[in-house]
Formats: structure tokens, C-alpha cells, sequence
């Protein structure tokens, strides 16, 4: 591909951009599916959301302080909302209710109904969140998310402030009684994170490693356990955001290089099977669509959508 002001999709199948690494990515990849630009024009697209219901994707673009909405039946892009409290990672709850995390309000908040806004966790222990990343929602009705402190390091995705906790830490929001829990405070910058399909494991982006780490916990009800190495990245490799297949395939927003940048794909063993070559890094991606079998791609300055031969795990 060429760079991304002149990026053209294939005129041919199959796409050239997507490779496999191991024949097992065969089923999974559709030779009469091509890569699509559907938008141009963010500073840093992230946290994609697929809302069925209204037939949109939302997705955050952070320095811009917006969420931007792209509509299935038109291909319209609008404002969806600004400002967003310069708004990353999103999500739905089980009964449809949008999660967000935002970098400059410092909190994960969820969308009601009639519009109104609840905040679910703005402090642990007394003191303020860094800047909530990265969001996902367990069956049981219970929100885990990421706290880093990248929105709050400079004035570009949020506003400067000194930290007021660990870097480190993965919390946990009850479901029922709303309280607030710390069940991970060992991971050097955590960020994207998602379940298994059985919910057995979260996996999480060490992000600060050198190189970074893709981990693995096992889930025991609110707690983790047993945390391992599920990838050693190599150096040049930088997951971000990732979601998970019905099959326990792992789906990263990856880049950094030209050889990297896209989307890597890996087995619930932890092989690389497949690889989406993009012209500009991904940063988070979900599975959206009628049958969450599309996979749409929010990258630095534009978003990709690519239909493939699975689904997402439901809630993912």
C-alpha cells in the first residue's frame, strides 16, 4: 500500500493486505472481503463501540475531544459527541447501555436511556483515577477497566495532572453494589483488556514492557490469579486495544512500523495465524455488524472495516 493520503482499496481478491501466518487463518479469512477506509480524518482514533440497534458504529478521536458515529445505512459521519471529556475506550453493558472511559473527567461513565450520565468510578481509596483506558463488561453486569495515566501526562488526550495512584493497577466495579475493587496492581501501564469467551481468563496489554507483553489471568468470580505471559511481543511490536473471537482468537490493534502496523491475530495458544496489513497503526478494533462478523478497525487517522469468517464473543 501506499501511504494513507493516497491509500486505495484492493481492485482485486484476495486482498493483498491480509496474510496468513498459519493455514488455520484460512477459515477465518474471506477471499471475496477487502479491506475499506470508511473514514479519514482523526488525530488518534480509538475505543470502537458497535451499537446494532442503531445500525452505527461510535469510536473516540482523542485529541479532538470527540466521539464520532459512522452510520451502516449511509456511510454518514457525524459528531456524536463533543465534547467527549476527551473519551478512549468504549463499550455495552448486557442491557445496552454505553461505557466509556474519558482521560480528561478522569472516570468511566455509562449512558442512560433517557441520555443522562452516571458516573460508575471517578476515585479508588479517596484518590482520583489517572485516566481510565480501556473497558469491558462481564456477564454478571461487572465493569473492569484500565487506569494508566496517558491522559493525563500532557494537554494533547486530556489534561496535565500529577497521578494519584499506582500506574499499575486493573479495577473492577461490582455489578450490583457498585463497589470499586483493585484486582490487579502489577502491570506496568495496563490497556487494552478482554475476556475469553467463557470468561475463564482477561487478558490484558502490559504496555510499558520492553517489549510489551500480551498477559493472561485466570478469572476466580471477582479475582484474578495466575498471571502469565500469553505473548512476548518482539521489539518494533506495540498491541494496543483487542477483541476476542468465538473461537478464543485474540484480534489486536497493532503498529508502530510498516511492518507491523494493522491488525495481528492470534490463537488461543498464543501463535500468530494472521495478520491485516494497514498504512497506519491500529490502536483498538471490534466486532460489529448483524451477525458481529464484520471487524472495524479505529486506526490513528481513519477507520477500516473488513468482514471476516467469525464473530465476536457476545458483549465484546
Amino acid at each position: 500500500m501506499t501511504d494513507d493520503a493516497r491509500w486505495q482499496p484492493s481492485e482485486r481478491y484476495p486482498d493483498p493486505s491480509i496474510v496468513a501466518l498459519d493455514l488455520s487463518f484460512k477459515r477465518y479469512h474471506l477471499p471475496l472481503s477487502a479491506v475499506e477506509r470508511l473514514y479519514h480524518g482523526t488525530r488518534w482514533g480509538e475505543g470502537p463501540v458497535w451499537l446494532g440497534d442503531a445500525r452505527c458504529l461510535l469510536w473516540s478521536d482523542i485529541p479532538n475531544n470527540r466521539v464520532l458515529k459512522w452510520e451502516e445505512e449511509t456511510g454518514a459521519v457525524s459528531a456524536w459527541r463533543k465534547p467527549s471529556n476527551n473519551a478512549n475506550g468504549h463499550t455495552r453493558d448486557r442491557q445496552g447501555r454505553i461505557i466509556a472511559c474519558e482521560h480528561l473527567g478522569r472516570r468511566v461513565v455509562r449512558f442512560e436511556y433517557d441520555g443522562s450520565i452516571t458516573v460508575l468510578a471517578d476515585s479508588y481509596e479517596g484518590k482520583r483515577l489517572n485516566s481510565p483506558n480501556d473497558v469491558v463488561v462481564k456477564s454478571d453486569g461487572s465493569v473492569w477497566f484500565t487506569d494508566p495515566p496517558f491522559g493525563i501526562l500532557g494537554w494533547y488526550e486530556g489534561e496535565k495532572h500529577t497521578p494519584e495512584l499506582p500506574p499499575t493497577n486493573v479495577y473492577r466495579i461490582d455489578g450490583q453494589s457498585g463497589e470499586i475493587t483493585c484486582v490487579a496492581d502489577d502491570i506496568d501501564h495496563p490497556n487494552g483488556l478482554a475476556f475469553s469467551p467463557d470468561e475463564s481468563i482477561l487478558y490484558i496489554i502490559e504496555s510499558r514492557s520492553e517489549p510489551r507483553n500480551i498477559l493472561a489471568y485466570d478469572v476466580n468470580g471477582a479475582t484474578l490469579r495466575r498471571r502469565g505471559t500469553f505473548v512476548a511481543c518482539q521489539p518494533g511490536e506495540t498491541p494496543d486495544g483487542f477483541r476476542v473471537d468465538i473461537d478464543g482468537n485474540l484480534w489486536c490493534g497493532w503498529g508502530m512500523t510498516a511492518a507491523f502496523d494493522g491488525v495481528r491475530i492470534y490463537n488461543k495458544a498464543g501463535a500468530p495465524i494472521g495478520h491485516v496489513h494497514l498504512p497506519e497503526r491500529c490502536a483498538n478494533l471490534c466486532f460489529g455488524g448483524r451477525h458481529r462478523n464484520r471487524l472495524f478497525m479505529a486506526a490513528a487517522q481513519s477507520l477500516y472495516s473488513l468482514y471476516v469468517g467469525t464473530q465476536g464473543v457476545a458483549g465484546g
